[in-house]
């Protein structure tokens, strides 16, 4: 893995003083949940260290807020692994499994008979929502139903053996990301509500994306080794070099070009806020709740970035997961059961 790949990104404000609780609370809660089975699943899934990501993409936060943001995002890479194998190259058996969580995203409740990772969608679902104001509980539904959704399509690129061209890549890839959830899970975190004309500003919406995008091109440099090798193809590192007949080398550095070029987007934006924030006469407390959005976008790239270069998940350990099959010890997503109807 180029784990040597350095990135020019924001600096880290720090670390949740939260941490410790959130390890506490999330290592319970993924085993009460079955996510984990058994010790040496445990002990893998407990390399990766999922409270860390979350008490440093999430510094604002503190519990129990943060214990809320380190199972999700145990949820997300639990569940991103559960397509390592088999279901993740069956395109329709895909979708029909992800229907189940997009309706809970919308409101529905699990079934009483759910499998790991449905149950523990809908108790961060539910966790999430609990007194949120109806606009981010309508936003965040359909951010959920773009994540499920998507796997359907990444199981297609599997299927197809090549990369896509570059912007099918980063619509599959921006869903797959699930990029948009975390930076709202931030400002649920943070306990603010960002007022709408700010937040769908031209400035503040072109930085949103900025931070999704780095996001999710900084890991695909460090994830391509362990991507390439179970044959997955919405990689940015492998669209490159197929679109530009390049080599892993000269792909990955037009990838820290692409990062380091939008992170200097989003400063350059970041300076426009506060006049920004004066043609809209916003109040003071607005005007903080547009800093805090501002500064929950930027500790997301730059908390991601610390937690991903230190993490053991994208380091070779042939001796726990071979390179070529399943991401994961304990196959816990199930196909959901077809309705019965009575016989004539």
């Amino acid at each position: 893995m180029p784990q040597d790949i350095e990135f020019d990104l924001p600096a880290s404000p720090g670390i949740s003083r939260g941490l410790a609780r959130a390890r506490r609370h999330h290592a319970e809660w993924v085993r009460r949940f079955g996510l984990v089975t058994g010790d040496r699943s445990a002990a893998w899934y407990d390399s990766w260290d999922m409270p860390r990501l979350a008490a440093l993409g999430f510094a604002h936060a503190d519990s129990p807020a943060l214990d809320l943001c380190a199972d999700a995002m145990g949820f997300f890479f639990v569940f991103d692994d559960q397509f390592d194998g088999p279901l993740g190259r069956d395109p329709a058996r895909t979708a029909r499994v992800c229907r189940q969580l997009i309706d809970i995203a919308h409101g529905a409740s699990a079934p009483v008979d759910a499998d790991p990772c449905t149950a523990a969608f809908a108790d961060i679902r539910a966790r999430g929502t609990r007194e949120a104001h109806p606009a981010w509980i309508a936003r965040t539904a359909h951010e959920w139903e773009y994540y499920f959704a998507a796997q359907a399509h990444e199981a297609i690129g599997r299927l197809r053996g090549i990369p896509a061209d570059l912007e099918s890549y980063l619509q599959v890839r921006r869903g797959i990301a699930g990029t948009d959830l975390p930076l709202s899970l931030g400002e649920r975190a943070a306990g603010i509500s960002v007022p709408v004309a700010a937040f769908h500003a031209p400035q503040l919406r072109i930085m949103r994306q900025t931070a999704i995008d780095v996001t999710l091109m900084c890991n695909d440099v460090y994830s391509v080794e362990k991507e390439e090798a179970r044959g997955d193809m919405d990689n940015l590192v492998l669209v490159l070099e197929a679109a530009r007949s390049l080599t892993r080398e000269a792909a990955v550095a037009a990838v820290r070009t692409r990062v380091n070029r939008r992170v200097r987007r989003f400063e350059d934006l970041a300076r426009q806020v506060p006049e920004l924030c004066a043609h809209l006469a916003l109040t003071p407390e607005e005007r903080s709740a547009v800093d805090t959005y501002v500064d929950i976008m930027s500790t997301w790239m730059s908390g991601y970035h610390a937690w991903q270069t230190a993490t053991l998940r994208y380091r070779t350990a042939p001796e726990v997961v071979p390179p070529t099959g399943p991401g994961y010890l304990d196959e816990i997503l199930r196909l959901p059961s077809l309705p019965s109807f009575p016989t004539l």
